[in-house]
Formats: C-alpha cells, structure tokens, sequence
C-alpha cells in the first residue's frame, strides 16, 4: 500500500513538472484604467517643417490623422503605424516631416519618450514598441505644426477571455450612419442600451475587440464615435483594404483578421456580435460557436444564430448579467 502511494505521488510530481508553470498562472485582466485619463503631455518643441509644401499644406487644410491600433502577444514586438495627412476628402500625405512618439499606460503612468520618426512617400511612420502585458496609449505629434493623433497597443497573454463587436449596425442603428459621421453632419447613433452591453462586458474583465468594415481612413472617426459614446477603450480594427466607402471582400477581411486573433495572438473569443450576412459568415468560418453569435436587425436568428431584435436590455438584464466573470486576476 505505502509503495503504491509512493508511486502515485512521484508520477503526479512527475506530470506537475512536465506541464509549463504558464498553464497554472492566473491570466490578467485588460487594464482599461490606466489609458483612460492621461496626464498632460508636455510634447515636442514646435519647429519649422522640413519643406515649404509641407507648411502650405498645413496652412491649407485641417489635419486628419490617425494612429492604427494593434494587439499582440505578450513577447511580441508591435509595429504601431501612424498616417499623417491633412483633409478628411482629399488625404494630401505629409511627406518627409518629423514626428515624435510618446506612450503611456500599464505600470507607466506618466508618458514616456518612444522616438522621433520620419514620414514616408505615404504619410506613414512605423514605430516598433515592445511592451510588458497591457494596455498602452500612444501619442505622435507632428513636430511642424504640433498636429496630433492617438491609437492603443494591447499586450495580451494567450487564453484571454475576448467579446468582439462590429460596429456599424450592430451598435450604431443602422450600416449608413458611418457616412454621416465621416461628412460631420451628423453622429452615429447607438442602439438603446448598446454602449452598456459593451462596458459591462469590460466590467466583467473582457477584452473589447471592435471589428469593424468600416475603410481605415475612418479609423479617427470611429475613435471618436467611440469616445463619444462613451465606449471602453478597446481594440480598433478598420479594413486597411480599398479606397472606396465600402471596401471590397468585407467578409474575407475579417475571416482573415479574426484568424490572427485566434491563431496568433491566442485569444478566446467567446461571443461575438454582428448584423450582416458578412459576419455571421466570417464567425463561422474561423469556427465560432453560432450559440455563442448574436446578430441584430434584419439577419437576426440567420443560420442558426442567437437573434437580438431593436433593443439591448432584455439582452443585457437576461444574458449579460448572468455571464460570470472573465478568468482573470485584475490589476
């Protein structure tokens, strides 16, 4: 008998030591917190621009810039591109003029000094940042006119529970409202009692994915649709495919960005939100559970899906509420 005891407990230290401690560590809550009131930050010296058409240019016209959010695995180096360009129809690239990069966030309250890049023949800086698990925001300032522009770098750990949200017609009312938003001569409205189903969400410990059609050059707006609505902070994807107001092969673009979140980054996307054919399509095809897709208006219970009609509050009071925390040790 004392034998057998002894086998049992040298083969269960045996299985003990060939699991990899990471299996028992406890995953990490988002830390939406620590992004969401900023210091001021005491940014570069104004100079002059490097090329006079770079000053016209900003004389010209207002800045329309914007910073692409990015998500990645903890080790991982991101690559934050910011787009610098003045003119929300035209999009005349800044070219060859300096910015600088700041960050702050997770264990990072105060900003802190990432670099000084230079624009591409597109408008463009890529800025690589390697950051420990959590939740950053980065500032680039462009130093001929002290022009702005702000995006967020999630530094996750694989297992992280995720809830993910299309934007047009699953939280705004309808798939038209974009271009109202885009124009300025309206703002986006949400769906009743939408905005609470997503923070409540954040609340329970979720990551907050946003996997939106919309066409990167509204990435600004939705940033600020989303702020506007008082939205957490989550993660903002845009199709960075096509230059029309509909970018062609929505649904491959997300099946493909969804791949990358699953597949790459490692998350647990364990319910999703949508309105279109094209996502109840792209769920599908990366093997999302339908009991687990809810899609609202017109397409509502398509193909096996869970349907939500015109209002988000028997859905909050009923399934948000009774969905238990994510497994995570908050910060």
């Amino acid at each position: 008998m004392i034998r057998t005891v002894a086998r049992l407990v040298a083969l269960s230290v045996l299985i003990l030591c060939a699991v990899p401690a990471s299996a028992f560590a406890q995953l990490t809550c988002p830390d939406y917190g620590s992004v969401a009131n900023p210091p001021t930050l005491q940014g570069p010296a104004r100079r002059s621009f490097r090329h006079t058409g770079s000053q016209i240019l900003s004389w010209s016209y207002p800045p329309y810039h914007m910073v692409h959010d990015q998500i990645v695995p903890v080790g991982t180096q991101a690559i934050v591109v910011g787009k610098f360009d003045y003119s929300s129809v035209l999009h005349k690239d800044l070219e060859d003029e300096d910015v600088h990069v700041y960050i702050m966030g997770t264990n990072s309250p105060g900003w802190q000094y990432v670099g000084e890049f230079r624009t591409d023949s597109d408008g463009k800086i890529f800025v690589p940042i390697t950051r420990p698990v959590g939740e950053y925001r980065v500032t680039m300032i462009v130093e001929g006119d002290l022009s702005s522009a702000t995006g967020f770098v999630s530094v996750v750990e694989p297992g992280r529970q995720t809830v993910l949200f299309d934007i047009d017609g699953t939280l705004t009312l309808n798939d038209f409202e974009m271009v109202g938003d885009y124009l300025g001569c309206s703002t986006a409205q949400a769906y009743p009692h939408a905005v609470d189903v997503v923070n409540s969400y954040a609340d329970k410990g979720y990551q907050i994915i946003y996997l939106t059609g919309r066409p990167y050059w509204v990435g600004k707006d939705t940033r600020q649709w989303i702020d506007y609505q008082g939205l957490v902070d989550g993660h903002v994807h845009t199709n960075p495919y096509g230059e029309g107001p509909i970018p062609p092969d929505t649904e491959q673009y997300k099946t493909d960005y969804l791949t990358y979140l699953l597949e790459d980054v490692g998350l647990d996307i364990v319910r999703v939100y949508g309105n279109a054919t094209t996502d109840i399509g792209a769920y599908a095809a990366v093997g999302l559970p339908k009991s687990e897709t809810y899609i609202i208006g017109e397409n509502a219970g398509a193909e096996g899906t869970m349907p939500l009609r015109d209002d988000y509050l028997q859905h909050l009071l009923s399934v948000v509420a009774s969905t238990p925390d994510a497994t995570c040790t908050p910060r």
